[in-house]
């Protein structure tokens, strides 16, 4: 399956949504990236690009973020890359940009409901990153076909699941050398979010080279019902692939997720995944998403969380795995007093 962007082919009267995404960290934690760079188009309307930009620092009060959205004529696929929005360009082993045109945020976390825009402080951000990793991407979706179909709604898909980052960061004057960063490059793209969705990421394990977890688990609507948790993802461990989850493991998996962190068990064949992803709740970032129709989640991220991992496979002794500060976990929701202030930007 080609890597591509899709907006490009998508009719005049449809809606559509796509987020081509990179997640990058220190080795030893603490400080990481989450940059993504997406389109949004309304049915029958021209689409938009935005590019979301995010350094998380477990040592600041609160992540750096901001965001900039730009007409079609600012969104294009340049020949050898993926996609370009404004001042911003990833594609086959490399992501360059720049933001900082307009406002931005460095948010102060605090209790109670975020229907309010957070306070916001400028922010101008640059980086120019050169990427290597396993040249054979992590499809959630079980069969490719399904890549086609009308459902599942949304499509997703890691071009590089285990990349490894080298290159300089430049935000809010800040100088940041990015040398052997280990992270992951995403794509999605779609009509529709689920309905409520978790994200959880792992790379970079000190004390298992070549391992990385990359998962999540969805609840989507069915006219006035709303599914249990479908999970998919994938463990790479001692060389091997393993396959989590999938439409045959709705009953067995189980997802616990809040603000603040995810439990979770994640069966595939032969194997079983248990954990525990979480991050002090300033830690995070929130923004809006947006569906092409209008409807509106709350979605919000730590790019440097705490993950362990426990595997247990037939035969062989359990095996626990371990970051700190290097993991991802996101949240979509619909609740609005989840108590982590959202970022003062429309979606769509």
């Amino acid at each position: 399956m080609e890597e591509r962007a899709r907006f490009g082919e998508v009719a005049a009267r449809a809606g559509h949504y796509e987020s081509f995404y990179l997640k990058a960290c220190r080795p030893d934690g603490g400080l990481g990236i989450w940059i993504r760079h997406t389109v949004h188009k309304r049915p029958g309307e021209a689409p938009t690009g935005s590019i979301w930009f995010t350094l998380f620092d477990r040592d600041a009060p609160a992540p750096q973020a901001t965001k900039v959205t730009v007409p079609a004529s600012e969104l294009s696929t340049p020949a050898g890359s993926w996609i370009r929005v404004a001042g911003a360009e990833i594609g086959p082993g490399e992501a360059r940009g720049t933001v900082g045109s307009g406002p931005a945020g460095v948010v102060t976390a605090g209790p109670g409901a975020t229907d309010e825009p957070a306070a916001s402080e400028p922010l101008a951000a640059t980086w120019a990153l050169r990427f290597t990793g396993d040249t054979e991407p992590c499809r959630y979706l079980p069969a490719d076909w399904l890549y086609k179909a009308p459902l599942p709604r949304t499509k997703f898909v890691a071009p590089v699941p285990d990349a490894v980052f080298e290159g300089t960061l430049e935000v809010a004057g800040r100088s940041i050398d990015v040398s052997g960063w280990p992270g992951m490059i995403g794509h999605n793209w779609g009509t529709e979010h689920a309905e409520r969705w978790v994200w959880l990421e792992g790379s970079g394990f000190a004390d298992a080279a070549g391992t990385w977890f990359d998962a999540g688990a969805a609840k989507v609507r069915l006219g006035s019902r709303v599914s249990p948790w479908v999970p998919s993802g994938m463990l790479a461990l001692d060389g091997v692939r393993h396959r989590l989850g999938g439409l045959g493991a709705i009953r067995s998996a189980s997802i616990e997720e809040s603000p603040a962190g995810c439990t979770f068990l994640l069966p595939g064949k032969d194997i079983v995944v248990h954990g525990r992803v979480s991050a002090p709740r300033k830690d995070f970032v929130g923004w809006v998403y947006a569906d092409p129709t209008g409807d509106e989640h709350h979605t919000i991220n730590c790019s440097v969380a705490d993950l362990e991992l426990t595997v247990e496979r037939p035969g062989l002794p359990h095996r626990r795995l371990a970051l700190k500060g290097a993991a991802a976990y996101e949240l979509g929701m619909r609740e609005r007093d989840h108590g982590i202030p959202i970022q003062p930007f429309p979606d769509g």
